[in-house]
């Protein structure tokens, strides 16, 4: 119902910045709260950042507290990641999601891929030497 096209990744250096932007179309109306998330090869999908459409509460990873920011463009129907400081461990492919037309009492449920109904297709992020 909702589609989600991610954009803006790349290869930087450690300590680089990257901004990465989500573009949602179709009933974007039914997602109360937007996330981002990223895999690694071999491991599994993990919550990086989220937020709520409606209020602006946001939510990080603390791996990523202080050197990412999530926010949103409602005109454009934009959510953006902006990456700062960035670090090898960082690498992965990092994908932006919507959710569903609720909240949650427990914030960490924000974080949890299976909170989330509709994703993008994946935008690729290498921090490297």
């Amino acid at each position: 119902q909702v589609q989600l096209v991610e954009s803006g990744g790349g290869s930087v250096q450690p300590g680089g910045s990257l901004r990465l932007s989500c573009a949602a179309s179709g009933y974007t109306g039914s997602s109360n709260y937007m996330g981002w998330f990223r895999q690694a090869p071999g491991k599994e999908r993990e919550g990086v950042a989220a937020m709520i459409t409606t209020g602006g509460s946001t939510y990080y990873a603390d791996s990523v507290k202080g050197r990412f920011t999530i926010s949103q463009d409602n005109a454009k129907n934009t959510v953006y990641l902006q990456m700062n400081s960035l670090k090898p461990e960082d690498t992965a492919m990092y994908y932006c999601a919507a959710g569903a037309q609720r909240t949650w009492y427990l914030p960490i449920r924000y974080l949890d891929p299976k909170s989330y109904n509709a994703w993008g297709q994946g935008t690729q992020v290498t921090v490297s030497s």
